[in-house]
């Protein structure tokens, strides 16, 4: 199900909410993103500073799809 994503603590909730729904611990998901922990619980937390390659690199290891539409682009 798509998500609009407007501030940094959305794309906190959206990675609590799958990490928990494929059972990984936050340690977990650093081991696998190949990212430390305290950046997980920032990212998490909506730290608006966080590094958005390292974010991206978390969202595709848990198997989101990051599509950024341009103005006037609509998704049939």
């Amino acid at each position: 199900m798509a998500q609009q994503i407007k501030l940094p603590a959305d794309i906190g909730a959206l990675v609590r909410s799958v990490r928990k729904q494929q059972n990984l611990r936050q340690h977990e998901l650093a081991g696998v993103a190949g990212v430390g922990l305290r950046f997980i619980v920032d990212l998490e937390a909506g730290k608006p500073t966080a590094q958005i390659g390292k974010a991206l690199l978390v969202l595709q290891t848990l198997g989101c799809v990051v599509e950024i539409l341009a103005p006037g682009e609509r998704k049939p």
